[in-house]
């Protein structure tokens, strides 16, 4: 309990303070360090600090409407770091070797192609089925675009709400849960110990959900108006090279759209008491609703000191 007592002097909270649920456990991230908090068969709590993984390192790639992108990606390599760290932790084979940049690169391009799979590729085929009903028109129209948005949102969501019956995302969600209390606890001064953050809630502005949902939302929104007008100044004769160009097209835009996004979480998160902000904000904590569940105190116990970890430097126990 005393580490997490040495936290209290901290008058202001680190804007920087972020996390992620792992395996068992809790990865929290302060400026350039994170820590990695995981509950072992054991019982006791394995904490190791390490450098936060940056693309971001230039000054110019820090700017808004830049920034967007690059912290994406480097959020996906650190956090697929930690849940390799966790899921080795969890099962008590600390020894095994660190996942190494081949794996990584490989595991990265998975993640992400699966993502843009389900959720760029799959709404847009959907949609050329609804065209084939004649309940759309072609890639040119509004409504074709209206069907895509709403194939998107709905996988989206459902995918979400599948998962978090399996009993081990269920889990990880408890611990999405703590995450967010002892961010709270955190960012409010509050004391910070299971019983100090118990109270707090389970959701919170700056999720990684809620920037998922503002990445789909914007997209739906710009694919609407930009593909047709883009299809104007080319758009190649033959059907099927036009619908895959169409899907590049949307898969070239997840760029801009993903630092938009970036931008409307930062702002959401730092005014989240301004009512505009809170309008913002609703739909992802409301799908928070899903990827959050209430956590035990042992739960919270691991977030706290992997909260200490970061902010405080302990290392690695």
């Amino acid at each position: 309990m005393k580490r997490f007592l040495r936290l209290l002097p901290l008058l202001v909270a680190s804007p920087t303070v972020g996390g992620q649920a792992v395996m068992e456990g809790v990865m929290m991230r302060d400026r350039d360090r994170l820590a990695i908090a995981v509950r072992k068969p054991g019982g006791d709590i394995l904490i190791n600090v390490r450098p936060w993984f940056t693309l971001t390192a230039a000054k110019w790639l820090k700017k808004p409407l830049l920034r967007g992108f690059p912290v994406l990606l480097e959020t996906l390599v650190n956090g697929i770091k930690a849940l390799n760290y966790s899921a080795q932790v969890a099962v008590e084979d600390e020894e095994g070797a660190e996942i190494g940049p081949l794996a990584m690169g490989l595991t990265l391009a998975a993640s992400i192609g699966f993502a843009l799979l389900l959720f760029v590729v799959t709404p847009h085929l959907f949609s050329l089925g609804m065209r084939s009903l004649g309940l759309s028109g072609g890639v040119e129209d509004l409504s074709f675009h209206v069907w895509d948005g709403l194939f998107k949102m709905v996988l989206f969501i459902g995918y979400v709400a599948a998962i978090s019956f399996l009993p081990d995302i269920r889990r990880v969600f408890q611990y999405h849960g703590a995450e967010h209390k002892v961010i709270w606890a955190y960012e409010q001064g509050a004391e910070l110990s299971p019983a100090g953050a118990r109270g707090f809630s389970r959701l919170h502005p700056r999720c990684g959900t809620a920037f998922l949902l503002f990445v789909l939302t914007i997209s739906i929104v710009l694919y609407a108006f930009l593909v047709p007008w883009l299809l104007t100044f080319y758009a190649p004769a033959t059907a099927w090279i036009k619908q895959v160009y169409i899907v590049v097209l949307k898969l070239v835009l997840m760029v801009p759209v993903s630092a938009l996004a970036y931008e409307v979480i930062k702002l959401a998160g730092k005014f989240h008491t301004n009512i505009a902000c809170r309008l913002i904000s609703a739909p992802g904590l409301f799908l928070q609703m899903l990827t959050t569940k209430e956590p035990d105190d042992a739960q919270i116990e691991v977030a706290l000191a992997a909260l200490d970890g970061a902010v405080a430097g302990r290392p690695a126990a």
